[in-house]
């Protein structure tokens, strides 16, 4: 029997469940979706990937009714997230013909205004959200379902005044839930103000500390590039991500990386959404090895058969650390998170250490390291090898060669 039937789920839900192959639920959503289906308020923690989209799902196919407006809105911090989430929803709604659409900036607005007039559901960054509120091209009065999704991303990247905004223009007479990779204090005080008696569920991360092995190498800021291309390049096994802290950084790695024959890709808030989108769907179908990118960009993504994830910079934040790491060593599958740290991560790698003690960052001893070609750009930025390590700046696209013992 399919546990999902014993949720009083719909038929027409259940047949587009099973059709997209899924046939048990995760912990997530055995926690969640019976309150949820139930009406309650949730919050829930679980980490990217482990099917929170399905569990708000299924509480919006089975309550929004096609053409009586629009009833339900996710609000997501990307707009990859957006479009991801969007397209998750037409699949589960796919029998009850819901009229799913996404909003968000970067794009040209008339075409989401032309959308809006017959959406059931939307799902949206806040900016462009509430431009169109402040446009009067959105009616919110028949929301039911409000959903906020990576809600601490939302304070991290500085939504939060916006997504009240957008909060208290929706009917106080509603169904609100909060989903997070993290529940902080801050999410709980958003909750406080705007939740009713809300419900917990939260998940344990998916990630199999058994099956993740985590090591850094301490290694000088100018041969950063070098180790990185000696490690790809013994890679034999999955998709691998580079997380870089900076848009010039990811740059700077990606054009390093193709300069060494590695076919890397790069995604960042520069882009624009087409090459954004794009980039994830070649991604997404192993048409590129390698995704070199940002937090902001890969925040929320589901991303499967990542073997290995590479901390080209140490993130400030200690949370992006686990967020990052939490990729890989998935169903049973095992992972690596590799760490190089030179001195301008010191500060941010003590601090990982020191919130999450019960991590095993073994260190690994730097191996002979090739001559590579190397591609060096000019920045003002101290903390990259696009810097130079202080030394006259190289002309920009002229190749370079190091070797390293």
């Amino acid at each position: 029997m399919n546990i999902f039937e014993n949720f009083g789920l719909s038929q027409q839900l259940l047949t587009a469940i099973n059709e997209l192959g899924i046939t048990q639920p995760t912990q997530i959503q055995q926690l969640s979706i019976p309150h949820i289906m139930q009406g309650k308020d949730i919050i829930g923690e679980s980490a990217t990937g482990s099917g929170k989209t399905l569990a708000f799902g299924c509480c919006i196919t089975d309550n929004v009714k096609h053409g009586e407006g629009l009833q339900a809105l996710i609000l997501t911090p990307t707009r990859e997230l957006t479009e991801q989430v969007k397209e998750s929803l037409r699949q589960l709604s796919r029998h009850n013909h819901l009229n799913v659409i996404s909003i968000y900036g970067g794009v040209s607005i008339n075409p989401q205004i032309d959308g809006l007039r017959s959406a059931d559901v939307v799902v949206a960054t806040p900016g462009r959200f509430l431009d169109h509120l402040e446009r009067n091209t959105i009616n919110v009065s028949k929301i039911k379902i409000l959903v906020l999704d990576e809600a601490d991303r939302m304070f991290d990247m500085g939504f939060i005044e916006d997504v009240e905004r957008i909060i208290r223009s929706c009917p106080s007479k509603r169904q609100t839930l909060f989903f997070s990779a993290t529940i902080s204090s801050r999410v709980k005080e958003l909750a406080k103000r705007y939740m009713f008696q809300p419900k917990e569920a939260l998940a344990v991360n998916l990630v199999d500390p058994s099956k993740l092995k985590q090591v850094y190498y301490d290694v000088q800021r100018s041969m950063k590039m070098s180790l990185l291309v000696h490690l790809i390049k013994q890679e034999n096994s999955g998709l691998v991500m580079v997380f870089c802290n900076t848009r010039k950084n990811v740059d700077f790695v990606t054009k390093n990386l193709r300069a060494n024959k590695i076919d890397a890709i790069a995604i960042h808030g520069g882009l624009s959404q087409n090459k954004r989108t794009r980039t994830i769907d070649m991604f997404n179908d192993a048409k590129a090895h390698v995704l070199v990118c940002t937090d902001v960009a890969a925040r929320g993504l589901h991303i499967d058969n990542v073997s290995n994830i590479y901390n080209y910079d140490l993130p400030k934040d200690s949370k992006d650390y686990v967020h990052r790491i939490g990729r890989t060593a998935r169903a049973g599958e095992s992972g690596q998170a590799i760490n190089l740290v030179c001195d301008y991560d010191y500060d941010n790698f003590s601090r990982i250490m020191s919130d999450y003690r019960e991590f095993n960052i073994e260190k690994a001893e730097r191996p002979y390291l090739e001559q590579i070609k190397f591609i060096a750009i000019s920045s003002s930025d101290g903390n990259s090898d696009e810097s130079n390590n202080g030394r006259r700046p190289m002309r920009r696209g002229r190749f370079f060669k190091r070797r390293y013992n």
